[in-house]
């Protein structure tokens, strides 16, 4: 069982998904199934009609200004083209123009996994496009566009919970294409942090895909790994029985990617956890303990560690992050309550946390 904030989707293209949506509802709502169709069409109609970059506003677009960057394209020619990245104002759909230099349109393009993060929906949860990269990252010798957008859904299990959605726009004949088991996989196992690792799995083929797919802790292991061995032990959590708590981490292009497993005397996985969520990397590891934090007998876990995260203007920020998972009939549920009632500082230990904790509980002194 993995704890993902992104969860673990496989999506088909957004047109295929919404004419499915379309023509399979109830003839009942036909009426409103014409309507939305009509709103794509429309939405389509105005994504194609801008001639010029001037045009975009009109169309319904909001050029995004600090993104718009210069750049050759090998297929389109030796001229440098700019690219003007423009989010749609009443779906929230992203989508990307080239223009030349006197700001003429010659190429655009919209099919892009962030439009699909809710299959079959017109309106996305795009907020905002942070990032931009280019490299050749299939080595054919064509400049590719790597970007990076934020998300915030409005409902659901994560509502109000921002997540990055990652993709690459691979350069084809003067025109772009994607690969969407390339950009599920990004996503899916949460390779969307900064152009840099996204880069590192398409070209590179550095993946941490093993880390939410092995079974075993042998399998960890045969993939690099490495065991934080200050902090494994062995746990006796009363619904699953006696466990071995591994925290690690794996290297992947500039970052340290950190996991926790617990498994059983048979070396197989039983359970998993991600506490460093949406960081980019682990800083430090500051403790990691088995003990009971509701009141309720069973042993919970918390992990208290510092990550770094890359800012929108490219500093490293380091943040203290308290994770705790609470032990139940069918496993854990990951803490949502004492993290919006407390917010980690600096200076926090891993025994003023659990203080915190239970006394967050009613328990009025250490057991």
């Amino acid at each position: 069982m993995i704890t993902m904030r992104n969860g673990l989707r496989r999506r088909l293209p957004v047109l295929v998904l919404f004419f499915l949506w379309v023509w399979g509802t109830p003839v009942s709502a036909e009426g409103e199934d014409q309507d939305i169709l009509r709103l794509y069409q429309d939405y389509q109609e105005r994504f194609a009609s801008a001639m010029h970059v001037k045009e975009l506003d009109a169309c319904g677009y909001e050029v995004l200004e600090e993104q718009i960057f210069p750049v050759t394209f090998e297929s389109f020619g030796e001229e440098e083209l700019m690219l003007v990245p423009a989010m749609e104002r009443t779906f929230h759909r992203l989508a990307v123009f080239l223009s030349n230099r006197q700001g003429n349109i010659i190429y655009r393009y919209d099919q892009l996994e962030t439009n699909n993060c809710i299959p079959g929906q017109m309106e996305q949860p795009v907020e905002k496009l942070l990032s931009v990269a280019f490299a050749d990252v299939n080595h054919d010798q064509k400049t590719d566009m790597i970007l990076i957008t934020g998300c915030v859904n409005e409902a659901g299990d994560y509502a109000g919970i921002p997540y990055k959605v990652g993709d690459v726009l691979f350069q084809g004949e003067k025109n772009f294409y994607r690969d969407w088991r390339v950009s599920d996989k990004i996503n899916r196992f949460s390779m969307n942090k900064s152009a840099n690792y996204i880069i590192s799995f398409v070209r590179d083929g550095e993946s941490a895909e093993f880390l939410y797919t092995a079974t075993t802790l042998e399998e960890l292991l045969e993939h690099g790994f490495q065991i934080a061995k200050d902090q494994h032990y062995t746990r006796d959590f009363e619904k699953l029985g006696r466990l071995q708590v591994v925290p690690g981490t794996v290297r992947i292009s500039a970052y340290n990617i950190f996991m926790v497993y617990l498994v059983n005397e048979q070396g197989d996985i039983v359970w998993s956890f991600q506490p460093m969520e949406d960081y980019d990397n682990l800083y430090s590891l500051r403790g990691i303990q088995g003990r009971d934090l509701d009141g309720d007998g069973m042993k919970d876990l918390v992990v208290l560690a510092r990550y770094s995260i890359e800012t929108e203007d490219g500093e490293a920020l380091i943040e203290n992050r308290c994770a705790i998972y609470y032990q139940r009939t069918g496993g854990f549920d990951v803490d949502t309550e004492f993290e919006t009632y407390y917010q980690c500082k600096e200076e926090d230990t891993m025994e003023e946390i659990i203080r915190k904790i239970r006394e967050y509980w009613g328990w009025q002194a250490e057991e």
